[in-house]
């Protein structure tokens, strides 16, 4: 029994060991098969250049790159064949991937502006100029309001300003539809392409070819619809006095006396003797002061 002492404890600790040996291969192993994972990379389409919304995709306009495919969101795109002939609804950057929140539905094939416009939407051109244009800073993707002042039917005629729709997106102004410059430059301009409802563009049409249209740049931010009574002459005029400042005409009648305000002289007024000689007669004449 005492021989075979060492021989046990010998094999207990071999036993052990082994199974150590086991478990840290194991844990090793894991470990390593999640790097691996981590680190996996795929190829996914890119954007070989910039290109504009409308643009209908051909594999000279893609290119691959490895990205890791964790740090991929889904609807990407592993080759260039899968996006030939689809068209895009929003711009990509050069090396940009093509995500398929990008493209339009697969039924669309035809590109342009009829790509662009939303479904129930309508794209609607208005003429502009320097000064409707918001002096050339209007761009593709900028939302406006559209005001117009026009003379109301009726004996009185009266013009009237109203913003009659409020923050229209910018689909294209000329022939571009893409901002294309970092910083905003002015650019001349003579028509704006605006993204519209059906009762919108109703609205718009009359607005246009019945009075003048003016255009007012939205902050991105700002989607909060303000409702307006509208400007008129008197309106615009009268703007001054509702801070306090009183027409100049009813200040100058205030301090103006009144007739009651007028006492009369209650002091007696001189009166004057005239002497007529007839004869031996003396007679006295008394008139008040003017001989009246």
């Amino acid at each position: 029994m005492t021989k075979k002492g060492p021989a046990i404890v010998l094999g207990i600790g071999v036993l052990i060991a082994l199974l150590v040996s086991v478990v840290s291969y194991n844990m090793v192993r894991s470990k390593a098969h999640a790097q691996e994972q981590l680190q996996e990379t795929v190829n996914v389409a890119i954007a070989a250049t910039d290109m504009a919304w409308g643009t209908v995709l051909n594999k000279q306009m893609i290119k691959t790159a490895p990205y890791l495919r964790k740090s991929l969101p889904q609807g990407y795109h592993t080759s260039a064949a899968s996006l030939e002939n689809r068209v895009l609804v929003y711009p990509v950057k050069a090396n940009e991937p093509i995500f398929e929140s990008s493209l339009a539905p697969t039924e669309i094939t035809t590109g342009g502006m009829a790509a662009v416009v939303k479904q129930d939407k309508r794209a609607m051109a208005v003429k502009v100029d320097k000064v409707v244009g918001v002096s050339g800073f209007v761009f593709p993707g900028n939302r406006v309001d559209v005001l117009v002042t026009l003379q109301e039917q009726g004996e009185n005629r009266i013009p009237t300003t109203k913003t009659v729709l409020e923050n229209i997106l910018v689909l294209a102004t000329g022939s571009e539809v893409e901002k294309t410059d970092k910083q905003e430059k002015p650019k001349a301009v003579d028509v704006i392409t605006l993204e519209v409802s059906s009762e919108e563009g109703e609205k718009l049409a009359l607005a246009a070819t019945q009075g003048k249209i003016q255009l007012a740049l939205r902050n991105a931010a700002d989607a909060k619809g303000i409702a307006t009574k509208g400007a008129t002459i008197p309106t615009l005029l009268s703007s001054l006095r509702a801070g306090g400042a009183p027409d100049l005409e009813t200040k100058a009648r205030k301090q103006a006396p009144q007739r009651s305000d007028l006492q009369v002289s209650k002091e007696p007024r001189p009166t004057y003797s005239t002497y007529v000689i007839k004869g031996s007669t003396i007679h006295e004449q008394k008139s008040p002061e003017g001989g009246k």
